[in-house]
């Protein structure tokens, strides 16, 4: 299958490209905060299941939000999943690794927890624009309701 392509994006484009992973990030991580409160407080897992159950399920609503609105991409969706799973394997790892470490040596989890997410913002806008929709952004084809169906 051919590469998609796609006309640069002005600086406006490139602003609202940003807003609109921000602000569905933050969505993002207000689901990864729930998932490891209640991991955390109410079964009273260690940091590590915690953060990991907590960041899968962040990253599966943030794929699939970003790759619609945000990057508004006709890429393959297994592709794009593929290129994300080599990203978060090499930071789930790395990420967890320092996560437990800093809070063995006393670093509040919530502290912890707020850091990576930063990290884990920068670098994931980076990953998806640059590599895994580089050369598909604004190739999905709008869905317009017609009226004639049901």
């Amino acid at each position: 299958m051919a590469e998609l392509q796609t006309t640069p994006l002005s600086r406006r484009e490139n602003l609202i490209q940003v807003i609109k992973f921000v602000l569905f990030s933050i969505s993002a991580g207000v689901i990864q905060v729930l998932v490891f409160a209640l991991f955390e407080e109410v079964f009273h897992l260690p940091y590590w299941p915690s953060y990991l159950t907590a960041l899968i399920a962040s990253v599966v609503y943030n794929f699939t939000v970003n790759r619609h609105f945000t990057f508004k991409s006709a890429n393959n969706v297994p592709k794009a999943m593929l290129q994300l799973g080599i990203y978060y394997a090499i930071f789930t790892p790395l990420s967890t690794w320092w996560g437990d470490a800093l809070v063995r040596l006393g670093v509040m989890d919530y502290i912890v927890l707020a850091g990576t997410m930063v990290i884990n913002l920068i670098t994931e806008f980076c990953v998806n624009r640059f590599i895994i929709y580089r050369t598909s952004m604004n190739t999905r084809e709008p869905k317009h309701h017609t009226g004639d169906t049901p």
